[in-house]
């Protein structure tokens, strides 16, 4: 196991995306709070460069590889949010990128990326093993892999909205006692996990992931760490992983509260209520915190509640699904 980062990385992290990544506020609605009987904060990362948290550890981590980055490249491997992400940071710092992403990933993430400038190399999900590919593509052309949660200076970034979050709050004279976060492989978990316990430390952070591919929750429940259970498709296709990081489990282990697992329908009826009462785009596996709430799988009343929507790049057909047109 390599060095885990601290908090004090994630102030690190902070202080490199200053300038650079957007502080999304905490937003709160009377209609959710009167529907959970509590009082929740939403982190709004759809808001963020990219429109997802992704861009935070692409940015801190391309920002610490230096002058490599331009002689060498960059290779990530993503379903797409990473991928914005990573593309947009090398953009930034005049990196070239390639981007390792499945055939089905949505379309709007594979134009986008494209947009930044980086190459993309399609893959089969169900078939083909992406760390694999990652790896092999960087040994043959020398690229710097930039991992989307087993690295560094990526859980660092991903933690400062985790840190923000919990500032803001506590800015406010208020107190956390749940953290729902959207749960893929765990980088924006375990950053949130270190910097909401350094400013709340009895706060209960809570994986949220799609039904069927819940291997975060699986996993700290049997203290190991467990592959995807499931080879169907998902609406929630940003978190959806092979299995737990190492770096994340790590850093969660014995650390965590209750694992929360949705339904497509219930991310879509989240992405919906997202839509009409906050006027927010959020993507379903973005959406899932937000979907525990409104599906009362975490019992709030009377809490205070923060929650990430971690991402809004949704496809047009997906959206008018989730809006029944």
């Amino acid at each position: 196991m390599s060095k885990l980062p601290q908090y004090s990385d994630i102030l690190d992290a902070a202080s490199v995306l200053k300038g650079k990544a957007v502080h999304t506020p905490l937003i709160s609605n009377a209609i959710l709070n009167d529907r959970v009987g509590g009082q929740v904060f939403l982190k709004p990362e759809c808001l963020q460069r990219t429109g997802s948290f992704k861009f935070r550890g692409a940015y801190n981590a391309l920002s610490n590889v230096g002058a490599a980055g331009k002689e060498r490249g960059i290779v990530a491997c993503s379903s797409g949010n990473h991928a914005q992400g990573v593309a947009e940071a090398a953009r930034l710092l005049g990196y070239d990128a390639t981007i390792i992403m499945p055939h089905d990933a949505p379309e709007l993430k594979k134009q986008r990326t494209a947009r930044s400038g980086a190459k993309i190399i399609e893959y089969d999900r169900y078939n083909q093993d992406r760390e694999e590919l990652t790896e092999q593509h960087a040994e043959e052309t020398g690229a710097i892999l930039v991992h989307p949660y087993e690295n560094f200076h990526v859980v660092a970034g991903q933690g400062t909205v985790g840190l923000e979050a919990c500032q803001d709050l506590k800015a406010q004279g208020l107190q956390a006692d749940h953290f729902l976060v959207c749960a893929g492989g765990g980088g924006l978990m375990a950053g949130i996990t270190l910097a909401a316990k350094e400013v709340f430390p009895d706060i209960m952070v809570h994986p949220v992931e799609p039904e069927g591919h819940d291997d975060q929750r699986r996993s700290h429940e049997a203290n190991q760490r467990l592959g995807d259970n499931a080879k169907t498709p998902s609406l929630c296709d940003a978190i959806l992983t092979p299995m737990p990081g190492e770096m994340s489990f790590a850093i969660c282990q014995g650390s965590l509260g209750e694992g929360l697992v949705v339904s497509d329908a219930q991310a879509l009826e989240a992405v919906a209520f997202a839509y009409n009462e906050l006027k927010l785009v959020v993507e379903p596996g973005g959406a899932v915190t937000l979907a525990a709430l409104l599906s009362g799988k975490l019992d709030v009343k009377g809490k205070t509640v923060l929650a990430t929507l971690s991402g809004g790049n949704i496809d047009a057909p997906v959206m008018a699904q989730a809006l029944g047109i």
